[in-house]
This record gives structure tokens, C-alpha cells and sequence, in this order.
């Protein structure tokens, strides 16, 4: 029997956020997933270097691949320092990867990045979204939704 899955991750020390793709893009589903990483990376992402904003995921056979992720060279690096665009290789369960491709495939979603962070393990972990992007009338939508959110807490604030 499988293990039951927390409805929120365990992050310690969160490195970089995606905090545009909230507003861009209607999440479905949230996954947990190791990264492949090299030495001179982790270093780096320890220092809380790192930039997730303009990236995104692919699968490409039976693999996820987190592309345009932006890990700065170590300062103290030598010649083994890492490129900092390179694409890195997402750990994920063949369930987990099977049903991503079957729904960016037939539904034309997205995986989003969301945040990248230590657990409390100290593994380096990418939480990402199955997420379907928004016109601009969703996005409107949205922004009218928080700034009534942003109202009625002033509201309740005066009154209460």
C-alpha cells in the first residue's frame, strides 16, 4: 500500500520562488522532486544563490528535465565550476512522471516550478506544479479577487 503524501512539504530553508507563477498560471497539482545536482551547485544554492523565475520543465522520454534554471558559478570554485544555465534532471516516482506526460501531452499543461528549497534532510527539492496558463480576463479576475481580499481585511480591521 502506498504512503500517504503530506499536503505540504517540509521546506527548511527555501532557496529561490516562482512568485509570478501563481499569478500566470492556474495550478492543478503539486509535486515534490529531487534535483541532480553537482558539488559546486549545492554550495551555491546553500548561500541562497539561485533563480527559478524564468524557468520551466520538459519531459523528454521518460526523464523531467528543469530547463533555464539560473545556479550562479561558486565564488570559490575552481575549474570544475558548474555552468549556471545548464539543465538539471528532476527526481521523480515513473507514476508521478507518467501521469505529467500523459497531462502535458493530451491536456497542454504546463510544469511550473514553484520553489526551490532544503528539506530538513538537507536535500536540495523542487516543488513543481501541473498548471494550465491563464488569459487575461483569469488574471483580472484574480487581481480584483486580492484586492478585495486586501479591502475586507481593512474593513474588518476598522469595524472589528
Amino acid at each position: 500500500m502506498a504512503r500517504p503524501r503530506p499536503s505540504a512539504f517540509n521546506k527548511v530553508k527555501t532557496v529561490a520562488e516562482n512568485r509570478r507563477a501563481r499569478f500566470d498560471y492556474a495550478i492543478q497539482d503539486v509535486f515534490e522532486a529531487g534535483i541532480v545536482l553537482r558539488g559546486t551547485e549545492v554550495k551555491s544554492l546553500r548561500f541562497g544563490d539561485g533563480s527559478i523565475s524564468e524557468s520551466y520543465a520538459e519531459v523528454k522520454g521518460e526523464e523531467i528535465w528543469l530547463v533555464n534554471s539560473n545556479i550562479p558559478e561558486f565564488s570559490h570554485g575552481n575549474r570544475f565550476n558548474h555552468e549556471p544555465k545548464r539543465p538539471r534532471k528532476l527526481l521523480l516516482n515513473a507514476r508521478e512522471i507518467v501521469r505529467m506526460h500523459g497531462a502535458v501531452a493530451r491536456q497542454g499543461m504546463t510544469l511550473v516550478p514553484l520553489s526551490v528549497y532544503f528539506n530538513e534532510r538537507g536535500k536540495a527539492k523542487v516543488e513543481l506544479a501541473l498548471a494550465k496558463g491563464k488569459n487575461v480576463r483569469d488574471k483580472r479576475e484574480t487581481t480584483k479577487e486580492r484586492e478585495w481580499k486586501r479591502e475586507q481585511g481593512r474593513l474588518m480591521k476598522d469595524h472589528g
